[in-house]
């Protein structure tokens, strides 16, 4: 088990016209395959059915109500998956709605595992976003590392190719918060792997 690459799943968190995170997304899981901890799938929300209107009861109640035909890859890959990177912008100072349904739309998906982000915006670099999101990711019982990736405006981060100007500060900040990211999720695994006391 020690040597098993756990699955990391990185999520494109908005849908967006014109949205920049596809290319964000692209570069963190360049910095994924390096690591060589994670085993990686690059999950864009954008290929999902994420309706706003939920179903009566809540998957913390029933972990596997009927969901759209177009939402069922999206569960199973978040399923399999022993860790997430959140991929993220911020609108109006907090993360886009598309990423919020695919959120409610789960939960033991997100259960006793640990999530990363990587954020992007103008001035604040996604981190409005970011703090949002580990309070609902606290709720759901998964563990957000403390290490991130920010990139306040990013358009004048990356050139037309959409590769760094200057990549040696991001690279790190990656590495750094992929070995947070490999120590919790190993640790998540295993202890997942042991039954609940009654």
């Amino acid at each position: 088990m020690a040597n098993t690459p756990l699955k990391l799943a990185v999520i494109i968190g908005s849908v967006r016209d014109g949205r920049f995170g596809p290319v964000v997304a692209r570069w963190f899981v360049d910095q994924a395959d390096r690591h060589g901890g994670f085993e990686v799938d690059l999950i864009d929300l954008a290929d999902a059915e994420l309706p706003i209107g939920l179903p009566a009861v809540s998957p913390m109640i029933e972990p596997n109500p009927p969901r759209p035909e177009g939402m069922l890859d999206l569960t199973a890959r978040l399923t399999a998956a022993d860790a997430f990177v959140v991929v993220t912008p911020d609108y109006n100072r907090s993360y886009p709605a598309a990423l919020k349904s695919a959120i409610d739309w789960h939960f033991t998906q997100w259960d006793a595992k640990a999530i990363g982000f990587v954020g992007y915006s103008g001035a604040s670099g996604g981190l409005l976003a970011i703090e949002h999101l580990r309070q609902i990711f606290n709720e759901l019982n998964a563990h957000t590392v403390r290490n991130y990736v920010s990139f306040p405006r990013y358009y004048l981060l990356f050139d037309a190719e959409g590769d760094l100007r200057e990549p040696e500060e991001p690279a790190a900040a990656a590495e750094a918060m992929l070995d947070q990211l490999h120590w919790w999720a190993r640790a998540l695994t295993a202890a997942r792997s042991v039954p609940a006391s009654a």
